[in-house]
């Protein structure tokens, strides 16, 4: 058994973390950190954990020694404490949006600050284990990317990796209130959130840098709010270059993802779930994907869905971490999601 530690383990991510490391066979968990709500139990916030722990929040200066540590939240607003934190972790995931863009400029850009560690953005490995699983087995910072992001770039890069398309790209990602957090505000109250579809980012969300990075795409993105709790579902416009064919499209997505046991290639002419569906995804770790394309116009549409607490954030931390402790990828995963729901 391995030890592993929570920092900010109150949120929604925290929570999924929680949820699935309590029933993995190789982890013990010993540690969440909440300075709100330390000494306080953790299904207090997490009801569903209720009769499966008896932990209580710990301050983050009382965090012990782990073998693999989560952050779920941005600390780059107090380098040392991180680094102190961090350092009580032998392999660090970082589910934060703070080591996802390799270029400093790029991050300067996106988020208007200068990085306070950029030493850490080169070291730090991509927790898409589809792309960089090699990389993940020797990785001890793993920094998992957004949940939008991780829909768009699984739903591109056989098509990039195979040179199908332009290099332009339009993505419109919609997500779920969930998408904002536990401790988001008056935005998310139920009276200003329900029933809305909400354009939160029209033009130049951050995820777009990431699409670009993984994809080598010139990626533009927009971001809109829906009326749902969970799930991401992203809906990209590319152009085919000249003379792709829909059976070289197909061929592409069922090549790169034939052994891949998280995603799942959804692209069929009949039935209510022809394309892929967050809904059916809920609570699940997959990732599907699909198109539809005029081959007369070039015109291809391209999409993704997840859950975007789970393969969106801590189920593709679990996955580098099965990965990266040499275990089969599967384990503490296979929820299958439920329908109907």
């Amino acid at each position: 058994m391995i030890r592993a530690g929570i920092v900010g383990g109150a949120g929604y991510i925290g929570g999924e973390l929680l949820r699935m490391l309590l029933g993995h066979p190789e982890v013990e968990v010993v540690a969440a950190t909440s300075t709100r709500l330390s000494g306080r139990r953790v299904d207090g916030t997490h009801p569903n954990l209720r009769g499966l722990t008896d932990l209580s929040y710990v301050a983050p200066e009382q965090l012990p020694e782990c073998d693999v540590l989560f952050f779920t939240a941005s600390s780059l607003d107090d380098p040392a404490g991180r680094a102190g934190l961090a350092a009580r972790g032998k392999v660090v995931f970082d589910l934060s949006a703070d080591l996802r863009l390799k270029d400093p400029a790029l991050y300067r850009r996106h988020y208007g600050r200068e990085h306070p560690v950029p030493e850490l953005l080169a070291e730090a490995v991509s927790g898409l284990p589809e792309l960089h699983r090699e990389h993940l087995r020797t990785a001890d910072l793993v920094s998992v990317p957004g949940c939008m992001a991780s829909a768009s770039i699984l739903a591109l890069n056989p098509l990039a990796a195979a040179d199908l398309i332009e290099s332009r790209v339009t993505v419109d990602g919609r997500v779920g209130s969930s998408g904002s957090g536990a401790s988001a505000g008056e935005m998310n109250l139920h009276s200003e959130r329900s029933n809305v579809l909400r354009v939160f980012a029209p033009l130049g969300h951050r995820h777009q840098a990431e699409i670009s990075q993984a994809t080598g795409l010139d990626a533009r993105m927009t971001a809109t709010g829906v009326d749902a709790v969970r799930g991401v579902q992203v809906v990209v416009r590319a152009t085919a270059r000249p003379g792709v064919t829909e059976a070289a499209i197909r061929a592409a997505y069922r090549t790169a993802y034939a052994r891949e046991p998280f995603v799942r290639v959804i692209a069929q002419k009949r039935g209510n779930y022809r394309f892929p569906e967050p809904k059916l995804l809920l609570g699940s770790n997959y990732c599907d994907v699909g198109f539809a394309y005029d081959a007369a116009s070039r015109e291809l549409l391209v999409i993704g869905a997840l859950d975007n607490l789970v393969k969106g954030g801590a189920g593709n931390a679990v996955q580098s971490m099965n990965i990266r402790m040499g275990w089969d990828e599967r384990t503490a995963l296979g929820f299958p999601g439920l329908h109907p729901i």
